[in-house]
């Protein structure tokens, strides 16, 4: 296992996760059921303002996104991150499972899309296709 060994210091660049859910047992949950050594999770946030807030502190590599949320949605959350940083990837997580708000969220720019309810499985191989 040469250079693809996760052990702190001498390993693989740890890719840095920020949650993003109004709901705090769905934050929990995503950050228990992720099982990559190479994610780091370096914060969670309640809303899209609480998002944009650890995300200039924490600089996240990758982010899972809910839609509905109050103070700022999901959407208008994305095209901030995006502005921010192009190179993000951002896995929206939301129970609105129309077609339309899964377009809008890919051309403001996310990468991924994983409707809820969802299996540990599901979220798993959700995010392996984001590293990729």
């Amino acid at each position: 296992m040469s250079g693809s060994q996760v052990n702190g210091a001498g390993g693989r660049k740890s890719l840095k996760l920020l949650i993003v859910d109004d709901s705090n047992i769905m934050r929990r949950r995503i950050e228990r059921s992720q099982q990559f050594e190479e994610l780091e999770v370096v914060g969670t946030a309640g809303n899209g303002i609480e998002a944009l807030e650890m995300f200039r502190k924490t600089d996240p590599d990758m982010v899972t996104m809910d839609l509905t949320m109050p103070q700022m949605d999901g959407i208008e959350c994305i095209s901030k991150l995006v502005q921010l940083k192009p190179a993000v990837r951002i896995l929206v997580i939301s129970a609105l499972a129309d077609k339309a708000t899964a377009v809008e969220a890919m051309e403001r720019g996310a990468n991924g899309f994983l409707n809820k309810p969802f299996t540990d499985r599901q979220l798993n191989e959700a995010i392996a296709e984001l590293m990729t």
